[in-house]
């Protein structure tokens, strides 16, 4: 084998009567599950429904904490204090926990705003990272790979599953390129499966200015509320298992 690598997805994003994504179809080719918990999205039904149905396609289950921000999906930055926001992933963890039971959480990786803030601000990096630790040390911090949210994690004591995006822009220094520029959400099907490859077994990602720049690929994030998700993640998942990568939960790399 070349290596072995996670496939992760946001799931459990719909809301009382609106349905967002196709988790139950993206979950068959996946490793690792993101459930939203009710701040950016989610409510308690659908974060039940969600637990369950990772179980029973042997899907491990982490939680997706986010802003407090239903209105703008949690991608908007909100002034929030690190203390403020570790106080907020502790809460959804928390209540994700309890509907997981004694099977327990796999991992914890923040969500859209803050997640992005976390990977740019130390402060907030270490507010997420205290936050895991209060809670449950044996938990998987996943961050943006090369961040030194990534350092502040593992000089923590936390195992850091260092996370690549197939479908996202990347800039030069390794950051998520905005959503608000064009071409930050990469839509071409073979580019996203190429790309992702090519992260897991060169470890290089093509950034916007043309300049490869390392990465390291634990774990691969998919978006579930993608059109083409169920397909890309078939794909991905087949397309790394052709070239001798194995596809398996990040508890299993780390």
């Amino acid at each position: 084998m070349k290596g072995k690598v996670d496939l992760n997805c946001d799931m459990g994003e719909s809301f009382g009567a609106y349905k967002l994504g196709l988790d139950e179809e993206v979950i068959k080719h996946i490793t690792s599950a993101n459930v939203a918990c009710g701040f950016h999205a989610g409510d308690p039904t659908v974060m039940r429904r969600t637990v369950n149905l990772a179980r029973q396609h042997g899907v491990a289950v982490g939680a997706h904490p986010g802003f407090p921000d239903l209105l703008g999906f949690g991608r908007r930055d909100l002034a929030a204090t690190p203390e403020e926001a570790k106080d907020y992933v502790v809460y959804q963890i928390g209540a994700l926990q309890a509907f997981a039971g004694p099977a327990r959480l796999q991992h914890v990786k923040p969500h859209g705003a803050l997640y992005n803030m976390a990977a740019r601000d130390a402060g907030l990096a270490k507010a997420m990272v205290d936050a895991v630790l209060e809670v449950d040390k044996n938990l998987i911090l996943v961050a943006l790979s090369g961040s030194e949210w990534v350092r502040i994690g593992e000089k923590a004591g936390l195992r850091v599953a260092s996370e690549v995006f197939a479908d996202r822009a990347y800039n030069p220094d390794g950051s998520l390129a905005s959503r608000r520029l064009p071409g930050a959400v990469i839509e071409d099907h073979e580019q996203v499966v190429s790309r992702g490859v090519r992260m897991a077994t060169e470890r290089k990602v093509t950034a916007i200015n043309g300049k490869d720049i390392e990465v390291r690929a634990d774990t691969i994030c998919l978006h579930g509320d993608n059109p083409e998700a169920v397909t890309l993640a078939k794909t991905l998942k087949a397309k790394l298992l052709a070239v001798g990568v194995e596809v398996t939960p990040m508890s299993r790399l780390l």
